[in-house]
């Protein structure tokens, strides 16, 4: 009962220094960031979608992924604003299981977390160059920000995570928007209350430092299900979900109430399958109701190149080693679904 301090890591800035991102990316990853926020705003009407593996385990298979995605978005680029999901650090309900590619680069061997930095800014990298598309990623553990504040387009904090106080001071120093899932529970007033937390300024103690931070007002709500107390999946994406968040939004002090929908985890009792059909009814009830259609700026979508998930060791290419993904012939006709319904 001991913690064991195996080797001192490299800082944010020298990682950074290391593996840096060249001038003509960061201007591109500017660009992006201020097109989300002109969505969530209510600047722009186009449409987020954020789709992608549930972990980037694969560095090929996700570049792979990114640059058909790529290919899409030349055809949808002036309704839609898609945004891969390289989500490489994952949450473990009990502890166990593979926690990303920050941890382990080769899913199959022991955790290296300095390689597993680098692989990370590598991979990020030349998505980025490769697709002129930015990312988005968890951020299960906050500190680490600084080694993807350069690199990523959009935040997400996990329904695990959204009632942690140093997740919430620390997104209100995001320069990103951040999306703050609503608690396994379902309780929507501890989601509000973590985005109202994290679009407000703040001083706490953060990296051995005290920090101030000036507030992120594009923090915002993902709807993505919950569980009763019998363990039972209860979706939170239909017409009256939406109409009750949004009349709990307008009871709130929150800038920029908008809304992403989580098709998968508990919204679909993690049937993959049912995302497509799940994301066509939010849209239903966004064309149906003109104060739904402000809120709900977008939908998250787990797929990947393989449709389903593998055990790690089987080396299915393209294939998801935790939650079971939408295979890409499927999303590729729901992104133009979408492109055709918004």
């Amino acid at each position: 009962m001991a913690f064991e301090f195996i080797r001192k890591l490299p800082t944010p800035d020298e990682i950074r220094e290391q593996y840096p991102v060249p001038a003509e990316l960061a201007e591109l990853k500017k660009e992006r960031d201020q097109e989300i926020f002109d969505v969530l705003s209510g600047k722009s009407d186009k449409f987020l979608v954020i789709i992608g593996p549930c972990s980037a385990d694969n560095e090929e298979a996700v570049c792979d992924y990114a640059n058909r995605l790529a290919k899409i978005n030349d055809k949808v680029k002036d309704r839609l604003v898609l945004i891969p999901r390289v989500y490489t650090n994952k949450p473990r309900t009990n502890g166990d299981g593979y926690k990303g590619i920050v941890a382990q680069p080769d899913p199959e061997q022991a955790p290296d977390f300095l390689q597993g930095l680098i692989a990370m800014r590598q991979m990020q990298l030349r998505v980025m160059s490769e697709t002129h598309l930015t990312a988005a990623d968890e951020m299960l553990y906050p500190e680490n920000w600084h080694y993807v504040s350069d690199i990523l387009s959009y935040v997400a904090i996990g329904a695990r995570s959204v009632e942690d106080q140093q997740h919430r001071l620390a997104t209100s120093g995001f320069d990103v928007a951040a999306g703050m899932k609503n608690p396994t529970s379902g309780h929507l007033s501890v989601m509000l209350n973590s985005i109202y937390a994290a679009q407000r300024p703040h001083s706490f103690i953060y990296r051995g430092y005290e920090v101030k931070t000036d507030g992120n007002p594009y923090a915002h709500a993902i709807l993505r299900g919950a569980v009763n107390k019998h363990g039972s999946s209860i979706s939170n994406y239909h017409y009256e979900d939406l109409a009750l968040l949004l009349e709990l939004y307008q009871e709130s002090n929150v800038v920029n109430p908008a809304c992403i929908i989580d098709a998968n985890h508990n919204n679909s009792g993690k049937k993959f399958a049912e995302q497509p059909r799940i994301v066509k009814e939010v849209l239903h009830s966004r064309r149906v109701n003109a104060d739904i259609k402000n809120l709900v700026k977008g939908v998250m979508v787990e797929s990947y190149i393989k449709e389903g998930n593998q055990k790690i060791g089987e080396g299915i290419y393209g294939k998801s080693i935790t939650d079971p993904c939408l295979g890409w012939a499927d999303s590729e006709q729901l992104i133009y679904d979408i492109a055709d319904l918004v």
